[in-house]
């Protein structure tokens, strides 16, 4: 996964949203952190030394003064729209993984250079598809046969789709909280079916 950006929002109460996104392929994965881990993010992305070191330098000296290294970070789980993060770490005698809030594990990838992965089940659950600016329509419920719009009780597949339909719009628009909260609105329908 690559840093795609980093937002902020009026609305958000200081949160963030990091987005990542595949290396080789069309999904994104929107992470809500807060401000002093998004500051630990900017910082070290525009190459911006602080005058004293910050939390996740003070873990790189740790780490390298221990003759250890890092090998990658890995968003490995989803539960309650919490991601989990770990970082796996290799010393001399053996491989161990530390758990770390993926924002913190993302700070600390950036400094050392290594990739960031995500489970294959947490970009399913959580994923969302980057939509190509020609697919960008706006669906309506329309009577193939009339062509008119239709006039009924709206069902679960007509909420779904305007839900998707909004997440395309935001995603579109980079409101990625807003999509990472229709994301999880989706989820929770689809679960209820």
């Amino acid at each position: 996964m690559e840093i795609l950006g980093l937002s902020s929002s009026p609305s958000s109460g200081g949160a963030f949203a990091l987005v990542l996104s595949e290396a080789e392929g069309d999904l994104r994965l929107p992470i809500i952190i807060g401000a002093f881990e998004a500051q630990a993010i900017a910082l070290e992305l525009e190459h911006i030394r602080p005058p004293r070191p910050m939390t996740h330098d003070l873990i790189k000296n740790i780490i390298v003064q221990s003759n250890a290294e890092l090998k990658e970070v890995v968003i490995n789980d989803l539960r309650e729209s919490t991601f989990f993060a770990k970082l796996v770490i290799k010393t001399e005698i053996n491989e161990f993984d530390v758990d770390a809030r993926p924002s913190d594990a993302i700070a600390i990838a950036i400094r050392f250079g290594v990739s960031v992965y995500v489970s294959a089940h947490v970009l399913k659950e959580a994923g969302i598809v980057a939509q190509s600016e020609s697919s960008k329509t706006p669906v309506a419920i329309v009577d193939d046969a009339k062509q008119e719009p239709v006039n009924r009780p709206i069902t679960m597949e007509d909420r779904l789709a305007n839900l998707t339909k909004n997440l395309d719009l935001a995603i579109a628009n980079e409101d990625y909280e807003k999509a990472a909260r229709l994301r999880d609105e989706i989820n929770k329908l689809k679960g209820s079916a």
